[in-house]
């Protein structure tokens, strides 16, 4: 095997300094550590099959997390930028299998609230780097989600940044939630639209 650690070297070099490293450098090193560090900290509460262990590792990274809250496997992400301090369930909730979370703004789920397999909560939205030609029309945003108690958010719903869930309030199955829901309401389809009123 021929081994030229000089080019090596200068491979390396460059790959730092040019344009593959343009992640990093806008990052910085430290958001690129946390991010390395959450996302293996996100392997482990993958990998562990029960509720409550979940609930530990959460609580341990800094998540609030109240009592009878059963999270099977969710996935968060964008957690690198706060951990998972971002992170606050109330009592008796419910969060379905391939529920997405963004930590990268607050998420804040109040009691007796379940969410269905496969919904998505947004807290942010990004269209890429800092010199993305679409960055003047669409900035990024960080706005906090929140779902009021005794909510119910269909599967496969989609929750857009700085909406609020009132309390009470149903999203059907796939809808696509752009502004706040009212309280006792149930919303359904994309853009999400009112379609009754609940006693």
């Amino acid at each position: 095997m021929n081994y030229d650690s000089g080019r090596t070297r200068s491979s390396l070099a460059r790959m730092t300094k040019g344009k593959n490293m343009k992640a990093l450098n806008e990052i910085r090193i430290g958001k690129a550590l946390g991010f390395i560090f959450f996302t293996l900290y996100g392997v482990l509460i993958d990998i562990v099959l029960f509720s409550p262990l979940k609930i530990f590792l959460l609580r341990l990274a800094g998540a609030k997390i109240g009592n009878d809250v059963v999270i099977h496997k969710v996935r968060f992400f964008n957690q690198y930028h706060h951990g998972f301090s971002n992170l606050e369930i109330g009592n008796y909730c419910f969060l379905g299998d391939e529920v997405m979370l963004d930590l990268a703004d607050k998420i804040i789920i109040e009691d007796h609230v379940t969410i269905s397999n496969r919904a998505l909560i947004l807290t942010h939205t990004n269209v890429g780097y800092k010199d993305h030609p679409l960055q003047e029309n669409y900035p990024r945003i960080f706005k906090k989600v929140k779902i009021e108690k005794g909510s119910f958010i269909g599967a496969g719903a989609i929750i857009l940044p700085g909406v609020t869930i009132s309390q009470g309030a149903v999203v059907g199955a796939g809808a696509v939630v752009t502004k706040n829901v009212a309280k006792n309401t149930v919303v359904i389809g994309s853009p999400a639209k009112f379609l009754k009123k609940l006693k």
